[in-house]
């Protein structure tokens, strides 16, 4: 059994965060394990609060998970704080052999609730990046990254070129946010590869950035190629994005099960 962790805060309406890594993990075949960041108040229509996990239990939750148990593959998500990060990176650069990392640059909800503090940024660049297979900024985040503008899949390009320069083994900017049909462009310092797909009609999108980031990890996990984990991971992202669920009175979750359910005959 391949095992992922994912290093995130907690969403207690279930559509993003650790809950959606765990369901993202489990739906791609991968056992799913946490260390638990921070403790969020959010529903369907918003982020109404965080309380944010002291550092030595974000370090005592890392270490004894090592200790114990094969870790394949990591995802790090939400972390709001800088004495978070540092202690995150620290630790992670403590273990031996450590395996691929995938880090999902949370900063702002869906609702405009800001989820990195303002003097984290640097932080997060300086302790995480460096030691990160993967990066997968959408484009809001690569502008607050970079502190310019991107609009167009050239701007993406440059943008790809910088976000590598400040460490990770490899960028995948997600161009949700595009006026166009939603292109992602992955770079790994040698080799641009667009990721074209049509724009899907659906309000029910809470979750799409943990969600695609930790599939990409459990495929990593699992022995794939950073690209065929990237191709994999952004078609059950699709699936799941058509299939959303209908939950709550704001924008609902996607559906990280629906293929499983299908294939058993039960309805969503």
């Amino acid at each position: 059994m391949y095992r992922a962790l994912s290093i995130a805060g907690s969403d207690c309406s279930g559509g993003a965060g650790i809950q959606a890594d765990l369901k993202s993990f489990s739906a791609n075949g991968v056992f799913g394990m946490s260390v638990i960041t921070a403790i969020t108040a959010q529903n369907t229509q918003g982020v109404f609060g965080i309380q944010d996990i002291n550092e030595d239990m974000i370090r005592d939750q890392i270490k004894v998970i090592f200790d114990d148990i094969r870790v394949d593959a990591i995802k790090i998500g939400m972390v709001s704080k800088k004495e978070s990060i540092r202690i995150i990176g620290e630790t992670l650069r403590e273990i031996n052999n450590l395996p691929s990392v995938v880090v999902d640059p949370v900063m702002v909800s869906k609702s405009g609730f800001k989820l990195l503090s303002e003097d984290a940024k640097d932080t997060l660049i300086k302790e995480l990046f460096p030691i990160a297979t993967l990066i997968t900024p959408n484009l809001p985040e690569a502008e607050e990254i970079l502190g310019v503008e991107i609009k167009t899949l050239d701007d993406m390009k440059e943008a790809a070129i910088n976000l590598k320069n400040l460490g990770p083994k490899a960028v995948l900017v997600k161009g949700g946010h595009l006026e166009d049909d939603a292109t992602d462009l992955l770079y790994d310092g040698e080799k641009f590869i667009y990721l074209k797909q049509e724009r899907i009609d659906s309000k029910n999108t809470h979750g799409t950035g943990c969600t695609l980031s930790s599939a990409i990890a459990a495929n990593i996990a699992k022995g794939m190629t950073i690209e065929e984990a990237v191709r994999e991971a952004k078609r059950y992202i699709t699936v799941a994005i058509e299939h959303g669920i209908e939950l709550g009175k704001g924008v609902g979750p996607t559906h990280h099960f629906y293929e499983l359910y299908k294939e058993a005959g039960i309805e969503k």
